[in-house]
């Protein structure tokens, strides 16, 4: 057995799944409250193999490939200044609730907020925003100026709206990611609300991605990539050249 070949080709396994975080980092890097996605190395032992003719230690070798699990960066992006009055930054922990078009709860550090055609508050993907109660949030009809208050008390004129419901988890781990910089939770995992949250209206958060850390990144994923691609190459040789002096 060529250890060495499987232990390349498992190597390219996990510099695709890197470079496919890379690629949607990249891809992602411009939209609000985007979280970084990562991708955790480690080797994985598949036991002793027998190297030699013999049962002692010295003819057998521990084979270890390489294996790539994904995860996510929760750290905080930026906060920039945009002067909408419906743009919302989290300042601390927490995610926005949000009803998704399905009826699933989801979780985002997206603020930037906008109304319907029937006033109600959504993000940009459509969800409906939700208050701290868990129902949507419209828009007075009446219309007049949009104040958002530090702990997400939401008022138009004097009428009081409800206040954003911010939300948090126990383990971030809890979370799967899906498009638009949206979480949803696992099952079992129920989130907590924030008892004192601290926003920013008119500021929205960036996402945490450095564009040029990634670009560097893929340029090591390229070079890693050349380099397990020889030493397949080789062990593939050699192993032909020994097919054939064998006969």
């Amino acid at each position: 057995m060529n250890i060495g070949l499987y232990q390349s080709a498992s190597s390219l396994s996990a510099l695709e799944r890197w470079q496919d975080a890379v690629a949607q980092n990249i891809t992602s890097s411009q939209v609000t409250g985007y979280r970084e996605r990562t991708v955790q190395f480690s080797g994985v032992s598949t036991g002793q193999l027998q190297t030699g003719s013999g049962t002692s230690s010295a003819d057998t070798t521990t084979a270890v490939f390489p294996s790539a699990s994904n995860g996510v960066n929760f750290a905080t992006g930026s906060t920039q200044p945009t002067g909408r009055e419906l743009d919302v930054a989290i300042q601390g922990p927490g995610f926005f609730e949000v009803q998704l078009p399905d009826g699933t709860h989801g979780y985002t550090r997206n603020g930037e907020f906008s109304s319907t055609a029937d006033r109600a508050l959504v993000t940009t993907s459509g969800a409906q925003v939700l208050s701290d109660n868990g129902s949507p949030i419209s828009l007075s009809p009446n219309g007049g100026p949009i104040t958002i208050k530090a702990d997400g008390t939401l008022l138009q004129g004097t009428t009081n709206l409800g206040r954003i419901g911010i939300q948090n988890f126990a383990s971030n781990s809890s979370l799967t990611p899906i498009a638009g910089g949206v979480f949803v939770a696992n099952d079992g995992s129920a989130p907590e609300p924030v008892t004192k949250p601290d926003v920013l209206q008119g500021y929205l958060e960036a996402s945490n991605v450095s564009p040029m850390r990634e670009m560097v990144d893929m340029v090591l994923i390229s070079r890693s990539y050349e380099a397990n691609q020889k030493v397949i190459k080789t062990a593939d040789q050699n192993s032909q050249k020994a097919i054939e002096a064998l006969g």
